[in-house]
């Protein structure tokens, strides 16, 4: 018997004793009401009193398409016949779900910090056993299974300030630095800090439009105003500052708005900046004293040849001056993309810079409230942060293994994007990095008119025809964000090479029978 059904049998009989046992009760609803047991119908939590931000937030990328995808596995596995023998869902950056195999160095380290006996009967190289040692001193009880402190166990954010200091030339304090379930908790720890009002206005966020949807939920979820900015398709998915002052002058009525998140590499664009634009962008922020939130989770990731991944830090601090000493900034990363791919192991950290010291005390007590990051995900972030150098047992398949995903990356980014240029009605920019293809697309009126009585948003009723059809999972561009009148979706680069060339082939078969159908 299931737990459900055990409970309701058990709520049963519960209820049929008190009636039984209470005199004077009357019959049984009568003897619940008496008697204070509360019925079905009047729970505690309803629709109607639930949270109404828990009610307003979506998450498209999780959403009803997802749902949908799952119940058509279960369905194939009980042997429905349907025009297609797999679902391929290409509508999240789960590298390892789609193929990618685990970086050794990786694995090995959390093998050994996992079961520590390995570390001398396993038959791992010495600096595999080493670090996983070195982590280990800094867990309680030298366990895996302990707690360690809020914000991360030190010698590994010394590792990440070190990195940090690698990367940009410049200063990295440890103390600054903060371990994370992924970059998502990160982000939203810091969106908190902003759930107030200023001058008796609710406080806002700048997004860029597309947008990733952690962002848009966080906001619905905490309250706070969401300010879209679009990005410039005709342009690379360029940001331009004339449109950043557009959308802070028509919030300024409305909200206070207090900071601007940029993603870079984007998610789901691709696209990737350039130092001159983040000059613009913190220039900006600068003069109208926002905040930055720097999601730079994909900064591995960038494949095109004219490009090349800046950190916000780094440029923040060539500009010097009081751009350097007085913009606030927090940047995020994350081993759940990269060449690393560790979705599932929820591992991340951010940085702060120019925070001041009683507010990042007052960020560091409300982190502390959620005990810790998982400790296989911060030996994780260990292995990113600082992995195997030259001359180490662990660097040449390390090396190799990196190499080898990146550039498997770069070729379908390339593959991805010329495919979608040949089809019928689609353009797509370059996949200058990340993860992901954002094309737009063309619809029939027809289909249109057809998504129209079907009570579902035009790229909506493309992506599930797409789905029962062919099996193929993608995001609709409505769930990031698009100019009105435009369409498009979000596809992954993730499905390896084979897979990904079958998925395009059934692609362009589809659109073109969708089209003929609507025409």
């Amino acid at each position: 018997m299931s737990h459900v059904r055990w409970l309701s049998a058990r709520s049963s009989r519960l209820l049929s004793s008190v009636a039984l046992r209470s005199k004077g009760c009357g019959i049984l609803s009568d003897s619940i009401k008496t008697c204070g047991i509360r019925t079905m119908a009047s729970k505690v939590l309803t629709l109607e009193n639930l949270n109404p931000n828990i009610i307003k937030l979506q998450y498209a990328v999780r959403g009803p398409l997802v749902i949908r995808a799952a119940e058509i596995e279960k369905e194939l596995e009980k042997g429905a016949q349907k025009p297609f023998k797999r679902v391929i869902k290409a509508n999240i950056g789960d590298a390892h779900a789609m193929g990618q195999s685990p970086i050794t160095f990786i694995r090995e380290v959390l093998a050994c910090v996992a079961l520590p006996e390995l570390i001398k009967t396993g038959n791992f190289p010495e600096d595999v056993k080493k670090r996983a040692t070195e982590l280990l001193n800094g867990m309680g009880g030298r366990s895996a299974g302990a707690y360690t402190m809020s914000h991360g166990v030190e010698y590994i954010r010394r590792q990440v300030a070190a990195y940090i200091e690698r990367r940009d030339g410049f200063e990295s304090r440890w103390q600054d630095v903060c371990l994370s379930g992924g970059a998502s908790n990160a982000i939203k720890n810091v969106l908190q800090l902003f759930c107030n009002q200023v001058d008796g206005k609710p406080s806002g966020v700048l997004i860029p439009i597309p947008q990733y949807p952690l962002y848009s939920a966080s906001l619905a979820e905490y309250g706070l105003g969401q300010i879209g900015y679009y990005l410039d398709e005709g342009q690379g998915w360029a940001l331009q500052t004339e449109e950043l002052e557009r959308a802070l002058k028509e919030a300024a009525s409305t909200h206070a708005v207090r900071a601007i998140v940029v993603i870079n590499p984007g998610n789901p664009t691709g696209q990737v900046l350039t130092r001159e634009n983040i000059e613009e962008i913190i220039k900006f922020a600068h003069k109208h004293k926002l905040f930055i939130f720097a999601d730079e989770v994909y900064q591995d990731n960038v494949y095109d040849e004219g490009s090349k991944f800046y950190s916000f830090k780094k440029v923040l601090r060539e500009m010097g001056g009081a751009y350097s000493s007085n913009v606030e900034l927090a940047s995020f990363m994350s081993v759940s993309k990269g060449y690393m791919g560790e979705c599932g192991l929820r591992g991340g950290w951010m940085e702060l810079v120019n925070v001041g010291e009683g507010v990042q005390a007052q960020l560091y007590k409300a982190i502390s409230a959620m005990l810790c990051p998982t400790s296989l995900g911060q030996a994780a972030v260990s292995c990113v942060a600082a992995p195997p150098m030259e001359g180490d047992p662990s660097y040449k398949q390390w090396l190799q293994e990196k190499t080898a995903v990146l550039r498997s990356l770069k070729e379908r980014a390339h593959m991805i994007a010329k495919t979608f240029n040949s089809m019928e009605g689609f353009t797509c920019n370059p996949v200058q990095g990340a993860m992901y293809a954002f094309p737009r697309f063309e619809l029939p009126p027809k289909a249109i008119e057809a998504a129209k009585q079907a009570k579902q948003p035009p790229d909506v009723f493309y992506a599930f025809k797409l789905l029962e059809e062919t099996g193929i999972c993608i995001v609709p561009g409505s769930g990031f964000g698009q100019r009105d009148g435009t369409y498009h979706f979000r596809t992954t680069i993730l499905p390896q090479p084979a897979l990904l060339q079958e998925m395009l082939n059934i692609f362009q078969n589809f659109h073109k029978k969708f089209t003929q159908q609507y025409k």
